[in-house]
């Protein structure tokens, strides 16, 4: 299919931003900022592999399944995904917005991107529900809080954020644009400018309003509410994992924020072109940050975690063992307690 560089900028870049054709006009500062976007995919690559594997390794696979790991292994399992296809990004802005990977790969490669978006902010909001029910409806939990439950609760999230991120199977496209160059790019041109612009629209929307804004309301609300419960506690378990789990939840809508904002920007370039210089300059920003995201969580538990300094000389893989284990232990140790009625409200921590 042969497009025009006109009709070009009119489509939608969906997750990553506008790869305009350059032109020897173009100014020096969207190339530095294609170069800082290489570096930070690359380390996003370099820290979140190793990172969310060893999350998966502790949590699936050495230690006692709970309810709480359930949810983390999950987690982790969306953003080890998501960097596994980092190298396809880093190689098309390397190459100037070449994409030599093929139509099915940039549709599978965007699909990815989504998918660990939905997956990711689903999951963190499950978890807030699920610590807020286990501490203000504890004969609820009693009853129905299991690990069978749980699976197919996390099989739930995955086909809904799967649907969701589905339209990127359809719209994702490949061609060529000048000196055989090939873009991936959405492809929402019938013909009907009309139409592209419904179906841009329709789509940003949703992913505004599923993927951020009602997640991002009913975290403030049971968080809320789950931090008035552990301050009246007053334990040191739940301060652990309180400000574990909210620094994940703090670290995932401000690397997301800035990319929700330039993607509702974007509608605004069907009727105000002077927003394009804004996009092309944001866009790269906010993505960027959005990708690093993906390897924050592994870093979030080291931190967090005293025995980070305990264990500062040792080897990384070890860092991380004491680590998960230090947050873990407190939090097996109160689902066994809650099970076994002895002490109904206390608090459980990350896992």
């Amino acid at each position: 299919m042969d497009i025009s560089s006109e009709d070009y900028d009119n489509y939608s870049s969906a997750y990553d931003y506008y790869a305009f054709e350059e032109t020897p006009h173009d100014s020096a500062f969207p190339h530095a900022l294609h170069i800082v976007s290489i570096v930070i995919y690359s380390l996003a690559f370099i820290l979140g592999v190793p990172g969310n594997a060893m999350v998966i390794w502790f949590t699936g696979f050495r230690w006692e399944k709970t309810v709480s790991t359930l949810w983390f292994l999950n987690l982790a399992i969306a953003d080890l995904i998501f960097v596994l296809f980092l190298p396809l990004h880093i190689t098309y802005v390397a190459t100037d917005f070449h994409w030599p990977f093929g139509k099915y790969f940039c549709k599978i490669n965007s699909f990815i991107a989504l998918l660990n978006m939905f997956a990711s902010v689903f999951f963190l909001t499950v978890i807030g529900l699920d610590r807020y029910l286990f501490l203000a409806h504890t004969r609820f939990v009693q009853r129905h809080r299991t690990l069978r439950k749980s699976m197919i609760l996390n099989g739930i999230v995955w086909i809904c954020a799967g649907i969701i991120a589905a339209p990127a199977l359809y719209y994702r496209d490949t061609t060529e644009i000048g000196n055989s160059v090939t873009i991936c790019f959405n492809n929402f041109h019938d013909y009907d400018h009309s139409v592209m612009k419904r179906t841009h629209t329709a789509l940003t929307l949703i992913r505004f309003f599923i993927g951020y804004l009602f997640p991002l309301l009913t975290m403030i609300l049971s968080y809320s509410l789950l931090a008035i419960r552990i301050k009246d506690k007053n334990a040191l378990g739940c301060s652990k994992f309180f400000w574990t789990v909210f620094s994940i939840v703090v670290a995932f809508f401000v690397c997301w924020t800035p990319y929700h904002i330039f993607s509702l920007l974007e509608l605004n370039i069907h009727h105000s072109p002077e927003f394009r210089e804004w996009i092309r300059i944001g866009m790269p920003i906010s993505t960027s940050l959005a990708f690093i995201n993906s390897c924050l969580n592994p870093i979030i538990y080291v931190l967090i975690s005293k025995a980070f300094m305990v264990h500062l000389e040792a080897s990384v893989a070890e860092i991380f063992k004491y680590t998960l284990r230090d947050i873990s232990q407190t939090g097996v140790k109160s689902e066994q307690r809650v099970d076994s009625k002895s002490n109904p409200t206390v608090c459980e921590t990350v896992w």
